[in-house]
């Protein structure tokens, strides 16, 4: 569990803390640009509408001087309309509310002329300036003129075609190259006027036209994929990329850490165990020789058999001894690289049988069944005889030390596969399964309650399949049918 949050932990405080801070990001971006837009946009849309006003008045000026010279003759009017671009519709009435222009109404004027007529209300002929008044949807543009019969309410209506020509070509004049596409929409959203075609386009921003075209707005474009909000997408988008890469990158170093922290304590609790079994090892047949040494030495024994018996097992655990040592020195040599091996042509017989010889008093003083099979004819195998006769020695040792309440052993040797295949068989406690591979790992020892009382160095297995990988050969574990197992190493001819 504390593995599992060591590894979480650190990757998701990283990947939160990186998303969170990387869409803050975006979002401040984004609603930065988007407020710079509107401001463009509303810059725009001042200029549009000081140019219209400016029309505007030109417009007032033209019809009053009209109005000053030649009456409200509907000639006058007609060719004043005619001239000017920005109007579209124009309305006269008199002080006494008749309509002096146009002559005939249609259904469209009489909205605007009932609007004109509320305007009039007392003292309207002292009125100046000019104000926008509101006719259903449409913006009316009001101004008190003198005429040579009075004062005149004179209302117009403008001109989209007057407003592109007089003002927004003029208004938008050297934004042609630009990347960003000004345009006027209409209500739903469609353009009106732009200086280039709107396809491919996205929209940034829109404010609204606050004189003359209420519905219609000023808007703000960006072909698509080149906007900031784009570019700011796309940089998200690699810097996700690069923190998920982040995040795997810490997640697999947490991991090796890990493993390697785990490893290494395994590694170094193995090595206390190797050598306090070692150490075990070499105290127990010590101590069997120190006491039977001294016991002879005090003359306590009298009767010559014991005597002998006395000499076999110091014999015995002298060899054990030796072969301790042995593998050993021959484990601390194949770890520093110096184990040299001399390779021999040896026949398989002979070094079984000095083999299973080693081993006779155990065998014997244990009642060990023995069973030696050794095919015919068998071949030379080039080797280094003392090296497997060293592994050997490890699995006979191997099957004794854990043997069960069956005591049997069996060797055999056979041509096999352009080689010799030498198994070890016993009726012992066995290898638990999944664990066929671990056993020839080094200091590996099987957990299995059985095992815990019986000490080994943890060497011996790791030796042996050493000495085989080295003559080109394998050595294997597998279940007996019944109780046990068998080793098989498989030297090639």
């Amino acid at each position: 569990m504390f593995t599992l949050l060591a590894i979480v932990l650190p990757a998701a405080t990283v990947a939160v803390v990186g998303y969170v801070s990387l869409r803050q990001w975006q979002r401040s971006a984004e609603l930065l640009f988007r407020q710079q837009a509107r401001d463009v946009a509303a810059m725009a849309a001042d200029k549009v509408d000081m140019l219209l006003r400016a029309t505007d008045d030109e417009a007032l000026a033209r019809l009053q001087a009209t109005l000053a010279t030649d009456g409200a003759t509907e000639a006058a009017l007609d060719r004043l309309v005619a001239t000017t671009p920005i109007i579209q519709r124009l309305y006269a009435i008199d002080h006494d509310g008749g309509v002096l222009y146009p002559r005939a109404l249609s259904d469209v004027d009489a909205p605007v002329v009932v609007a004109l007529r509320a305007q009039m209300s007392d003292g309207w002929a002292r009125r100046s300036g000019s104000r926008e008044v509101a006719a259903g949807e449409t913006s009316v543009l009001t101004a008190v003129l003198r005429g040579n019969r009075g004062p005149v309410l004179a209302g117009l209506t403008r001109s989209g075609e007057g407003l592109r020509r007089q003002v927004l070509e003029s208004a938008l004049i050297g934004q042609e190259a630009a990347a960003t596409l000004y345009a006027i929409v209409d209500a739903a959203g469609d353009p009106v006027y732009s200086q280039r075609p709107l396809d491919g386009a996205d929209l940034v921003a829109a404010v609204p036209l606050r004189n003359g075209f209420p519905a219609w707005r000023m808007a703000i474009y960006q072909p698509r994929g080149t906007s900031p909000v784009a570019a700011v997408r796309r940089q998200i988008t690699v810097s996700m990329g690069a923190l998920a890469v982040l995040t795997v990158v810490i997640v697999a170093g947490v991991v090796a850490v890990g493993r390697l922290v785990r490893r290494e304590t395994e590694m170094a609790q193995l090595k206390a165990d190797f050598v306090a079994n070692v150490s075990h090892d070499l105290k127990t047949p010590l101590s069997v020789i120190r006491m039977y040494g001294e016991t002879l030495e005090m003359g306590r024994v009298r009767d010559d058999e014991a005597r002998q018996e006395y000499y076999r097992v110091i014999t015995r655990e002298s060899e054990r001894l030796s072969r301790l040592i042995d593998n050993v020195l021959d484990f601390s040599r194949i770890e520093g690289g110096r184990r040299r091996y001399e390779m021999t042509p040896t026949a398989i017989e002979p070094l079984v049988r000095e083999t299973l010889e080693a081993f006779g008093y155990p065998l014997a003083q244990q009642g060990f069944k023995v069973e030696v099979e050794i095919g015919p004819d068998l071949p030379e195998i080039p080797m280094d005889a003392d090296a497997v006769g060293q592994a050997l020695a490890n699995l006979v040792d191997n099957a004794i030390k854990f043997s069960g309440d069956v005591k049997w052993l069996r060797i055999e040797a056979r041509g096999t596969d352009g080689g010799v295949a030498i198994t070890v068989s016993d009726h012992g406690i066995g290898v638990p399964v999944g664990e066929e591979e671990k056993i020839f790992e080094k200091f590996y020892r099987v957990g299995h309650s059985d095992t815990q009382a019986r000490r080994g160095s943890g060497v011996g297995l790791a030796l042996v399949k050493h000495v085989a990988g080295a003559h080109g050969g394998r050595v294997g574990v597998e279940r007996a049918s019944g109780p046990g197992s068998r080793f098989t190493l498989w030297l090639p001819q």
